[in-house]
């Protein structure tokens, strides 16, 4: 049986320990609360698009993210990574390049969705909850990494 390589073992060991360091639930539990608020502002705004006007669903997931992720990087900076504050412009840039590519995964999933013939709003719904693990873990370890 061949050994595995040192490399994977040490990201075992490193993934054990963030675990079963309380803080980082601490740190998940109000990037959840953070989440959600944006996750309503999100739907908020996206809803309001749709029934408000003749915005094709793209166009308003893209106001309605721009909109929610300047909400989500304030309340993260300021409150769920305080501790890990950088430079205000060099982490901004980082939180959206992070944004940007869930963004990406979120539209894939919402226009599989609509395809898939499911309403819009419940499509947009399930792709921001299928996108924030991603989310998550790249503001945890390179949007806000110490």
């Amino acid at each position: 049986m061949a050994e595995r390589p040192s490399a994977v073992l040490a990201a075992r060991a490193r993934a054990g320990r963030a675990l079963r360091h309380p803080g980082n639930w601490v740190q998940l539990a109000k990037f959840a609360a953070v989440g959600a608020t944006g996750y309503v502002v999100n739907l908020a705004v996206y809803t309001a698009l749709l029934r408000g006007g003749d915005w094709h669903y793209i166009y308003a997931a893209t106001v309605s993210f721009l909109v929610a992720v300047t909400n989500n990087y304030l309340w993260n900076r300021l409150w769920t990574f305080r501790d890990q504050r950088g430079h205000v412009g060099f982490q901004g840039l980082r939180f959206l390049t992070v944004a940007v590519v869930a963004y990406g995964a979120n539209l894939g999933i919402l226009s599989a969705l609509i395809a898939l013939g499911m309403n819009k709003v419940a499509a947009q719904a399930i792709a921001i909850v299928l996108v924030t693990p991603l989310n998550f873990i790249g503001n945890k370890l390179w949007s806000f990494a110490r």
